[in-house]
């Protein structure tokens, strides 16, 4: 694992016995927060079953459970949220597929991108383009209409709203170092918005428009930090250090890190 958390008081029974655990970043009677790695996805793979998912790793109840709340990406690091109750999950799904208007629920991210964004589009904004999804042959992706990219008419109804806010946190080396608040929660999101913004998430071979990169660097994203503030009063708070693939690369972009203030 690339991250080293202590080891929480009562995981010992959240996890199956005799296997590696993930760290947990959060732990009540009704929800876990685990710091999920990149590379790992959140449910077994049948196209490759020997690669262990996040529901390997849990030791199933007697009542049922646990369950994951919502996922990550395979490649994306972050706080990943786990519900231990039937009511807990309820509680959580409906925070998390409610209109984002609220303070119930923040989804903050880390991304590198490969390039440092122009100095016209300013140090913050807000991106609130539709996707869609795209499928080609054997692949697909998720499309974003701009301004400049308008969708066809035959698309208008099926496209999805997404909206996301971004912070530039620091630029150097050819990269920059970007916040990103997810107000929906889109497939892909967060990697086809940077998109737009002129320079794709690095490691990321599917939304970059370069022909060549930094084949092995692993996708810079990463779940930073998660708040839920539910109805029963409980305010779950977890935030994950990057790994250790990122973590040298935020070191070039800004020497002062982790000193630095977010």
């Amino acid at each position: 694992m690339n991250v080293s958390l202590p080891f929480r008081e009562g995981g010992e029974r959240f996890f199956r016995q005799n296997d590696q655990r993930l760290p947990l970043l959060y732990l009540s009677f009704h929800f876990a927060v685990i710091a999920k790695p990149a590379g790992m996805g959140v449910y077994p793979s049948k196209s490759n079953p020997q690669h262990k998912s996040v529901e390997d790793y849990l030791q199933p109840q007697k009542r049922g459970g646990p369950w994951l709340v919502h996922r990550l990406d395979h490649d994306t690091a972050g706080c990943l949220l786990i519900a231990r109750r039937k009511t807990a999950l309820i509680a959580a799904q409906t925070l998390f597929s409610a209109p984002k208007t609220n303070s119930h629920l923040k989804k903050n991210y880390w991304a590198i991108l490969d390039g440092e964004l122009k100095k016209q589009i300013g140090e913050e904004g807000e991106i609130n383009f539709p996707l869609h999804k795209i499928r080609q042959q054997h692949k697909w992706f998720m499309q974003a209409y701009t301004e400049k990219k308008a969708p066809p008419p035959s698309l208008q109804k099926n496209l999805l709203p997404a909206k996301t806010k971004w912070k530039i946190l620091g630029k150097g080396q050819g990269k920059t170092w970007l916040e990103l608040e997810l107000i929906t929660g889109r497939t892909h999101q967060a990697r086809v918005h940077c998109q737009t913004l002129g320079a794709a998430i690095l490691g990321d071979p599917l939304y970059t428009s370069r022909d060549k990169g930094e084949q092995n660097t692993p996708l810079c994203l990463l779940a930073r930090t998660l708040f839920l503030a539910l109805p029963s009063g409980e305010k779950i708070q977890a935030t994950m250090p990057p790994p250790a693939f990122m973590l040298s690369l935020l070191k070039q972009i800004s020497p002062e890190f982790p000193f630095k203030k977010e």
